[in-house]
């Protein structure tokens, strides 16, 4: 639970005994709070009928960086960003504007 009190001081959250506690803004521009259960992991289930357990962590992070999203929009969204990051590098690595010699 290290990795959640880390979260908490990063993003300025609150707590309480059995919940992490999101403070946002709702669409209308008003102060609402989300409560999540102090559990290492939380079930998801999909539209499609089926469910994913998610690491608490992610679900933080998701929900601070979506707020207005559904979750099992935003913690896709998050699981996609390492991808996108590790594209990122890569193109890094040959150098801005330099395109993959393949000849």
């Amino acid at each position: 639970m290290d990795e959640i009190e880390e979260l908490i001081r990063k993003y300025g959250l609150d707590e309480d005994l059995e919940h992490v506690i999101i403070p946002f803004l709702s669409e209308d521009g008003g102060m609402r709070r989300c409560f999540l259960l102090k559990r290492r992991f939380l079930r998801i289930v999909f539209s499609e009928g089926h469910f994913h357990d998610y690491p608490l962590e992610e679900v933080i992070e998701a929900t601070v960086l979506y707020p207005s999203m559904p979750l099992r929009e935003s913690i896709l969204l998050v699981h996609q960003e390492p991808e996108a990051q590790d594209n990122e590098d890569t193109m890094e690595i040959r150098g801005e504007g330099e395109k993959e010699n393949t000849d």
